[in-house]
């Protein structure tokens, strides 16, 4: 199809990292090792998280949420990121990559939105301790969560497919390593005024309101730290935020370092080394800094170990017990 002696663009070639053949076998490696230990961490949570009675409170449900973003994240980039690398490019139809892209940011937008529910839950939890089980009780969680997939997914749908009609033609080549948003509209030969002025507009709801959250809710959780007499006390009630204050720093640095920062002079490999950041290294870390750093989850590992142990001692048992020959008097 020709439109304005352009053609239409159908297909789009992602040209990856343009490496020695050495260093993409290394980052081949890499990658899919990281892949396959995110995918294994995420899982173990929720399973942990969903069948352990011990973590059976908002904060541990939260996590398991957290960790279905990470899954998605993750799952959306990495395995076509793998095949770019073995073919030292790849080419993906326009409607796959809007599809990556839309998955990409629905996921990256609901755990936004749950960091800022998990900082509200720690407000609770330190400011008001007595009345925690009726503010944070199952089922407003279950809403909570519910609202955050549900805005998540949809408030970036609206911004996805204004994207997807605009006009793409000529050139159809991307130097990044997955379908983004910026790469993206570099190929439109419409004007993109209306996409640039959703994604300011959708920033407010989807950025400065849970930061608002964030931060508000930190501060009056160090206001009420320092009230407490005890530095143990402290310690401890500060202890219960620190892993997920960690999260919520590295994901918008992150974020901030790719979308906010100014690219101009940035090489485009310093660039994809950013957004591989916050795709593939932030889900890989967020399971490392709740499972291996929380005591609950290890006591949970442990149980669930023990019991397979002492369940496959047992079944051994009887089956020696059945098989031996039983004679007669």
């Amino acid at each position: 199809m020709l439109e304005n002696n352009l053609t239409v663009v159908t297909e789009i070639f992602l040209l990856g990292f343009q490496i020695s053949q050495e260093l993409k076998i290394f980052l081949f490696c890499l990658l899919l090792m990281i892949y396959c230990g995110t995918i294994c961490a995420n899982l173990l949570i929720i399973s942990l998280v969903s069948t352990s009675k011990n973590l059976h409170t908002p904060m541990y449900f939260f996590i398991s949420q957290l960790s279905i973003t990470d899954i998605l994240v993750i799952t959306d980039i990495v395995p076509n990121m793998l095949r770019i690398l073995l073919n030292n490019g790849a080419t993906i139809t326009f409607v796959c990559c809007i599809t990556q892209l839309y998955f990409l940011d629905a996921s990256e937008t609901v755990e936004c939105l749950l960091l800022a529910v998990m900082s509200y839950d720690r407000y609770v939890a330190i400011c008001k301790p007595l009345h925690y089980n009726v503010i944070m009780k199952s089922g407003h969680c279950v809403i909570l969560t519910i609202i955050c997939w549900v805005f998540g997914f949809s408030i970036v749908f609206i911004d996805i497919v204004t994207t997807a009609k605009l006009n793409y033609c000529g050139k159809n080549i991307i130097d990044h390593v997955f379908c983004d948003l910026v790469p993206l509209l570099e190929l439109a030969c419409s004007d993109t005024y209306i996409v640039h002025l959703e994604v300011y507009l959708l920033s407010i709801p989807l950025l400065l309101i849970p930061i608002t959250i964030i931060v508000v809710s930190y501060i009056c959780i160090v206001l009420e730290i320092l009230r407490i007499s005890s530095s143990t006390g402290r310690q401890k009630a500060f202890s219960t935020c620190s892993s997920h204050l960690t999260v919520v720093s590295i994901f918008y640095w992150t974020i901030f370092s790719v979308y906010i920062v100014p690219t101009k002079g940035q090489s485009s490999t310093i660039s994809k080394i950013l957004s591989l950041l916050y795709t593939v290294f932030t889900p890989f870390i967020n399971p490392i800094i709740y499972s291996l750093r929380n005591k609950d989850f290890i006591k949970a590992i442990q149980k669930a170990c023990y019991k397979n142990v002492i369940e496959k001692i047992i079944h051994n048992i009887v089956s020696i017990t059945e098989a031996t020959p039983r004679y007669s008097a």
